[in-house]
């Protein structure tokens, strides 16, 4: 194999963990918390840390995950736009153990 095949190949994260922590903005309703939480607990997620604070008619979530599979980092960041009512997700994620080319 040469060398320019093997840089074209994408990288691969199966079987890598990150630690992740979701920012959320959105309005505030009375099923906004189990609807954020919903993404994780479907995946057999649990969180490790969870701050919500309401100001006015929005709320502002943080949520903290110290060690989830790398690859459902974007699934889940996805999920929680989806949610009613999102306005805003942010996620700042640092993976764990190697990065390799995928096979």
């Amino acid at each position: 194999m040469s060398y320019e095949s093997a840089s074209l190949r994408p990288w691969a994260l199966v079987g890598l963990h990150a630690a992740a922590r979701f920012t959320v903005t959105a309005d505030a309703s009375p099923g906004l918390l189990p609807r954020l939480l919903m993404p994780f607990a479907k995946r057999d997620l649990v969180p490790d840390g969870l701050e919500f604070h309401r100001s006015g008619e929005t709320v502002r979530a943080e949520i903290q995950m110290a060690a989830m599979p790398a690859e459902m980092v974007h699934v889940v960041e996805g999920n929680l736009r989806q949610v009613v009512g999102v306005t805003r997700v942010g996620c700042v994620q640092e993976i764990t153990g190697q990065v390799r080319r995928a096979a």
